[in-house]
């Protein structure tokens, strides 16, 4: 799947800025040269997804230099189709099937190199040979470059977040106007599905419906359960538009709500709320999570929130940066993110609220817009 981003003369200037801020990055990080197999970081460089298979592809960024790809000779012809004039800026170094591809690595980074970084997803298979013939080169992980540069979104990708994330309410507003009560699980999951591809996701990556006791499991599958009055339910709910990604949640309540559960959710409100409202650049990601965790804490379900309270989102729906107690580093202006504190009570209810937000110049930008408030639904 080809990542667009508009105009062909655009799109390169795009991609060669990133190659170049990539290559910085490693210059500044003491690497010599990022390796990149086909992978999110690599559509991110490129502007496209090449195939993952047995036989490598590999982009090289050295932090001094013309990069290159190496890539199967069967997959060249495919390579140079979808890098345009982009190919020009690069080596393409294409390999037949009796060549040994790590040792074309090597040759290439020979001289150059004396520390590689090997992006994070990259398979065993590929690192313990390129491991063997870079042998006595020192390899690292490409994670920290790769999420310094990707963390941070341009006005592009938080346009690409905004509309992803108002159409994840489309579906969220419209699945909270249906009848829950006497449906499954599995059902109310399939139609969130559909209303997320009507609303112009590519993908529905996932629609968490978990109800009853189950709202108190906050990755539970949706099974056959069927919803009755009195359930609480949570809908997690999220896939991708135009290559980046969407993620919100929501909490109804099938029938009349009870008061203990009210006092619950307004707790979790709060915090929520408190989370946003604590973005700005130059605040420890962790400060947003402490919070929404002290609130919680506050109104008495301190143990009952049992995950970080947010995490990155992009062209993956989790990346950097992680809203965890223990991420002292600073928020960036660009920084895309969830907040989604919960409130879990084992085998009887739970409830949360998600929202993606922006941190700008100036503070933060919420881009979902769907009602935060507990609705009872039939």
């Amino acid at each position: 799947m080809t990542v667009a981003v508009g105009t062909s003369r655009f799109a390169d200037a795009i991609y060669r800025d990133r190659i170049r801020r990539a290559a910085a990055e490693a210059a500044a990080r003491d690497i010599d040269a990022l390796l990149i197999t086909p992978s999110v970081d690599y559509a991110y460089l490129l502007g496209y997804r090449a195939p993952a298979m047995e036989r490598l592809t590999c982009l090289i960024v050295p932090a001094d230099g013309q990069p290159s790809l190496v890539v199967p000779q069967l997959e060249e012809p495919l390579a140079r189709h979808e890098l345009g004039a982009l190919g020009d800026e690069l080596v393409i170094v294409p390999w037949d099937e009796t060549e040994d591809p790590f040792w074309v690595v090597r040759d290439l980074l020979e001289g150059r190199a004396m520390r590689a970084a090997v992006q994070d997803q990259m398979w065993a298979r590929f690192v313990l040979r390129l491991r063997a013939a870079l042998d006595p080169m020192e390899l690292v992980e490409a994670g920290p470059a790769m999420g310094g540069l990707r963390r941070v979104k341009t006005p592009d990708e938080i346009d690409r977040l905004r509309l992803a994330a108002r159409a994840a309410d489309r579906a969220m507003d419209e699945i909270r106007s249906e009848r829950f009560a006497g449906r499954t699980e599995a059902d109310v999951a399939a139609r969130i599905r559909t209303l997320l591809l009507e609303a112009g996701h590519e993908t529905a990556e996932f629609s968490i419906v978990a109800s009853g006791p189950n709202s108190a499991s906050p990755h539970h599958e949706p099974g056959d359960r069927v919803i009755s009055r009195g359930d609480a339910v949570v809908l997690d709910i999220g896939g991708f538009r135009d290559g980046y990604g969407s993620d919100t949640s929501r909490t109804v309540f099938v029938g009349e709500v009870p008061r203990e559960f009210a006092l619950l959710y307004d707790v979790l409100e709060q915090a929520q709320l408190a989370a946003c409202a604590t973005v700005a650049p130059g605040v420890a990601a962790q400060e947003i999570d402490r919070a929404a965790r002290h609130l919680i804490a506050e109104g008495g379900y301190g143990d009952a929130f049992i995950h970080r309270t947010g995490h990155g989102i992009g062209l993956e729906i989790h990346e950097e940066p992680y809203i965890v107690d223990g991420n002292g580093e600073p928020l960036l202006a660009g920084n895309a993110f969830s907040i989604e504190p919960g409130i879990y009570i084992a085998s009887q209810w739970g409830a949360r609220i998600e929202d993606i937000v922006v941190c700008t110049e100036d503070g933060s930008e919420v881009l979902n817009r769907s009602s935060r408030e507990l609705i009872s639904v039939d």
